[in-house]
Order: structure tokens, then C-alpha cells, then sequence
């Protein structure tokens, strides 16, 4: 059964994925009229080239049987027909070529961003960004050199043995010989060098991700490297890795230099003119047909050698396809459920005996409770205790092992997915935010917001009067990832943009940790005010939100071990009391009073 991704398009082709070669062949039949013409352009091109060789034979012989002034004139028209016709041919079918060649880049491109966007949060917890990146980028890349020049040298190589053998057959069968033997070499050598090329190709575009990958990683976390003065060590991995990627590329040259076909074509020429001027001196072959001839002959020389650069470009066109396929190809552990359950969420969530494992460890296990409609539920526990994956799975970023999560009574992998994540909004210490304006990251997710709606929003969220102070306002750019704002901006920024979604269900995960206390008050007031008809969970250490939850979820170890309002759980549950008296000691003083 065909793997589902988690977000699809609606009318995106399919293409045949059984291969990376058929893969591109499936590609290139999306743009047939281009495919087609570009074929006939090059097969013309070779039908003028190659006729031109004949009739230079043609003309040596009327020259030499002393023919009139006419014939020589005729057969001079003739050359200049042929070669105009070559070159405006070769021109069409390369200019075609490069169509095609961009549109398949621009197909495949999509194709590989839009089935990442389908995949499941598991899936990239487990990708290094770089190395996706190389692949979206520099591997794509190698794709539009497969079609031009690659496929294009392909038809060369095609069209430039089959026209003029067909040419030679046409003047005399016998002069087949030779260039059968030198075609038959030809292919037994070109697929030992294409098994040779092909691992080393391969091991290229690997190493080449692998640098990338170290690059991205060192880049992100260049104020970590520059705090432990890592940047020499750092320098010198990225150089190790460098000089990996041009070992392969050293060792792709020893293969390219020892390419015999070359060598093949110049003696496979010789034993074929010995053999045309055997025919002459038995009289079979005219001088005309041996200069004819050795010029069709020498119209192989090009394919030959053109061969040499195309093979490594399709070699790293179908590496790079290859790569390209293994990312598209990874299994998605959640699907988007396109027909599945599609209504308004009320808001009430339950946790059904739930287990959940990450990489083979028990993350949660047998975690059951009830969350009703509009109530705020606290989550609370020791670093590592799971509640940041238990919310995780309301939203199915991941799914769980055994058990249920119910939304409106309705198991959430039942829901439509995109359907039920509309309805939800999540906000999380490590905010996210994108190199976009101040206004288009409130507004994100929220089509046709108004710049009212937005300002009112970020005035919610005591955001406003900040942005303000910026010289563009709400169209400031704010850098990538909210470089230029504080911890505290940057979580007010994403108050903001849950506030404009205005979600059912909205999830708190330490949502105001970077926030001082004063701005805290002024932003909780918001909060309650959004949270009115909301169902809410909440993941804080701070006392002061967790006291007006309607109740508190105590985890630990992956288990619900209390469970219960602030009051009732101070008198009942030791571990909650240790929990606070770590977390906010200054205000239990009063409650234990």
C-alpha cells in the first residue's frame, strides 16, 4: 500500500519513482512537444551534417572526372544547404533542450519541497538541515545537467553513430564492418566505465551533503563556537571534510583520464580507411565514395569524444536523482487523512491509557486524563518528564504507540489533520520565528489578515508599543529566526500570532519564560482574556500561572502521579510541593504559612 504523506497538494503529479533513471524519463514526458522536437532537431542535424560529408565526396569525384562548372556549383549549393540546415537544427534542438531541461529542474524542485512539507516531524527530527539543503539545491541542480548537456549528448551519441553508419550502409554494406566492431568495443567499455564512475559519483554528492551539513550546523551555532573559541577546530574539520569532497572528485580524474574509447576511435579510423582503400583497388569503391566515406567515418569522432563529459554529467544527474529519491521515498509516519473527520472543535481533550516511545525508549505510559471544554490544564514536572511530548501529541506531531488521544470524543488520527491543526495554536519557549516583517510573522497562518486585526493582536500581547519603536514598524525585518529581537520579543511576537488565530485549543509550553515580571502581568491578563471558551494547557514553572489553572497534571517519568487543583495538590502531593519549592520557593513561603 502506497505511503501517505502528512500534507498534500490537491492535483501534484505522481511520478514513476521505481528508479532514479525512470524518475527523470517520467519528468521529461510531463514536456513531450519540447522532448520530441528537441529529438527531431538534433536527428536533422546529423541528417545535414552527415550529408554534407557525402557530398564533399561528391564533389572531389566531379572535380577529378573533370565535370563541368554546373555540377561543381550545384554540389556546392548543396554543402551550403546542409550546413545552414545543421546549424540552425543543432540551434533549435539546443535551445528546446534548455527548456526542458529548466522546467524539469523547476518540476523536480517542487516535487522534492513539497513532499518535504509532508513529512512527519519524526522524519526531520532525524535530517540534518545542511544535507537537505545540498539535496534541494546542488543535487536538483545536477539534474538540469542530465537533460542539457547530458541527454542532449546522449542524442548526440545516438544520432552520431546510427546517421552516418546508415549513410556508409547506403554507399556499400561491406564498409559496415569495421565500424560494427568499433560500436560493439564501444559499448562493452562505456558500461565498465560507467560501473567504475558511478560509486565514486555517488560517494561525491554524499561528501558534498556532509559539508554542507557541517557548514549549517557550524553557522547556526556560531555564537556557541565563538564563546568556546572553537573557531580553529571548527576551520580545520570543515577543511577535512573539503578535502574528502575533492579526493572523489581526484579520484573521478584518474577515471576520466584512463577513458579508452578515444584511443579505440583513432585505431578503429585506421583499419577502416585500410579497408576503404582495399575496396578501391579492387575496384568496389570510387575515390569520391573513399573521401565520402572517411568523412562519415570521422562524424563518429564526435560522439566519441563528447561521451567522455556526458557520462560524468549523467553519472552525477542520476547521484544526485538518486539522493533526491531517498528523501522523497522515506516513509511518513503520520498521513493527512484527507477524508477524515472534519468539524468545529469544542475542546475537549482526552488522554486514553496513552504510550508513547521515542527512538525505542518510553517517553509516556498509561497516561489517562480528561480535559472538558474552555478549562485550563497545568502541566507540571522535573526536566525530561514528558510534558512537552504529551502536547505534542494533541497536534499529532507525533503519533502514540498504544491508546488513544480524543478530541471532541474523536481519535485524532481519525480527524482530518489539516482540519484539526487549524483549530489549535502552540506556543514554545524556543520560538520560531522567520527573516520576514514584524507583521507577516503575526499574520502567519491566518489568510487575508487585515493590518488592524494584527495590531490588535500585538497590542494583546504587549508586543505593540515595541514594534513601534522599530524605524518600519510593523514592517521591520526582523532577520532570520528574530535575530534582532530579544528573548522576551520574540515570545510576545508569538503571543501575537496565536492571539490573531484566535484557536480552539491553545497550547502554553513556557510561553513567557523570557518575559520580566511587569510585562508578565500585563500579558497574563491577555491571556485569560484569549483563553475565555479556549480549552488551554499550560507547561510553566511559574506558580503565578499555575494557580489560576483549573487543575494540574503532576508527570513523572512519563507517568501521571498527581493529579488535582493547586490547593488540594499542595496538601496532597509531596512531589508537587518539591517540584515548586524548587521552582518558585519565594512564592510557597506564603501558601505553606
Amino acid at each position: 500500500m502506497k505511503q501517505k504523506s502528512e500534507f498534500a497538494i490537491e492535483g501534484l503529479r505522481e511520478y514513476n519513482r521505481q528508479s532514479a533513471v525512470r524518475w527523470i524519463i517520467s519528468h521529461c514526458l510531463e514536456h513531450k512537444p519540447y522532448l520530441f522536437i528537441g529529438l527531431v532537431g538534433f536527428a536533422l542535424t546529423y541528417i545535414s551534417f552527415s550529408g554534407a560529408r557525402v557530398m564533399f565526396g561528391r564533389g572531389a569525384e566531379i572535380i577529378i572526372e573533370g565535370g563541368d562548372a554546373q555540377a561543381v556549383i550545384a554540389v556546392s549549393l548543396a554543402v551550403l544547404v546542409l550546413s545552414v540546415s545543421d546549424g540552425l537544427f543543432s540551434l533549435m534542438g539546443s535551445m528546446v533542450m534548455v527548456i526542458l531541461s529548466t522546467r524539469v529542474e523547476r518540476d523536480s524542485r517542487h516535487e522534492l519541497y513539497t513532499s518535504l512539507l509532508g513529512k512527519s516531524q519524526t522524519f526531520h527530527d532525524q535530517q540534518r538541515v545542511g544535507d537537505i539543503m545540498a539535496r534541494a539545491t546542488d543535487d536538483v541542480r545536477q539534474l538540469n545537467f542530465v537533460i542539457h548537456p547530458g541527454i542532449m549528448f546522449i542524442f548526440d551519441m545516438v544520432l552520431g553513430f546510427a546517421v552516418p553508419m546508415i549513410y556508409i550502409a547506403a554507399i556499400n554494406l561491406e564498409l559496415l564492418l569495421v565500424p560494427m566492431i568499433f560500436v560493439v568495443a564501444y559499448v562493452i567499455v562505456v558500461r565498465r566505465y560507467m560501473h567504475r564512475l558511478q560509486p565514486v559519483v555517488m560517494q561525491q554528492r554524499q561528501q558534498y551533503g556532509a559539508l554542507s551539513a557541517r557548514l549549517e550546523e557550524t553557522i547556526s551555532g556560531i555564537e556557541i563556537v565563538k564563546v568556546a573559541a572553537q573557531e580553529m577546530e571548527e576551520r580545520k574539520k570543515f577543511k577535512r571534510n573539503a578535502w574528502k569532497f575533492r579526493d572523489f572528485f581526484v579520484q573521478q580524474g584518474k577515471i576520466e583520464a584512463a577513458y579508452l574509447p578515444l584511443l579505440m576511435f583513432g585505431i578503429a579510423f585506421g583499419f577502416f580507411f585500410l579497408h576503404c582503400l582495399n575496396m578501391y583497388a579492387r575496384g568496389i569503391l570510387s575515390i569520391g565514395d573513399v573521401i565520402a566515406v572517411a568523412g562519415l567515418m570521422q562524424v563518429l569522432s564526435f560522439p566519441v569524444f563528447i561521451s567522455l563529459f556526458s557520462i560524468s554529467m549523467i553519472q552525477l544527474g542520476l547521484a544526485g536523482a538518486r539522493r533526491i529519491l531517498e528523501l522523497i521515498e522515506q516513509r511518513t509516519d503520520i498521513d493527512e487523512n484527507l477524508a477524515g473527520h472534519r468539524a468545529a472543535v469544542t475542546g475537549a481533550i482526552e488522554f486514553d491509557n496513552i504510550t508513547f516511545k521515542f527512538h525505542g525508549k518510553t517517553v509516556l505510559e498509561d497516561v489517562s486524563f480528561r480535559v472538558e471544554p474552555g478549562q485550563t490544564v497545568a502541566i507540571v514536572g522535573q526536566t525530561g518528564s514528558g510534558k512537552t511530548t504529551l502536547t505534542q501529541l494533541v497536534g499529532r506531531t507525533y503519533d502514540v504507540h498504544a491508546g488513544r488521544v480524543l478530541i471532541d470524543g474523536v481519535d485524532v488520527r481519525d480527524w482530518n489533520l489539516d482540519r484539526l491543526r487549524s483549530q489549535m495554536g502552540k506556543i514554545e519557549q524556543d520560538i520560531f520565528l522567520f527573516s520576514r516583517s514584524v507583521a507577516d510573522n503575526i499574520a502567519f497562518g491566518v489568510q487575508g489578515a487585515t493590518r488592524e486585526q494584527i495590531e490588535a493582536a500585538a497590542k494583546e500581547a504587549q508586543a505593540h508599543d515595541f514594534i513601534m519603536a522599530f524605524n518600519d514598524g510593523y514592517d521591520s525585518e526582523i532577520g532570520e529566526r528574530g535575530v534582532m529581537l530579544s528573548g522576551g520579543q520574540r515570545q510576545r511576537l508569538a503571543l501575537a500570532r496565536a492571539f490573531l488565530r484566535q484557536p480552539r485549543i491553545l497550547i502554553l509550553d513556557d510561553s513567557t519564560s523570557a518575559i520580566d515580571s511587569a510585562t508578565e502581568d500585563e500579558i497574563q491578563k491577555a491571556m485569560r482574556r484569549a483563553q475565555e471558551g479556549r480549552t488551554t494547557i499550560l507547561i510553566t514553572h511559574r506558580l503565578s500561572q499555575i494557580r489560576w489553572a483549573d487543575r494540574i497534571i503532576v508527570l513523572e517519568n512519563g507517568r501521571v502521579i498527581a493529579n488535582g487543583a493547586h490547593e488540594e495538590l499542595l496538601g496532597s502531593s509531596p512531589h508537587y510541593r518539591r517540584i515548586f519549592a524548587r521552582y518558585d520557593a519565594p512564592q510557597l513561603a506564603p501558601a505553606f504559612a
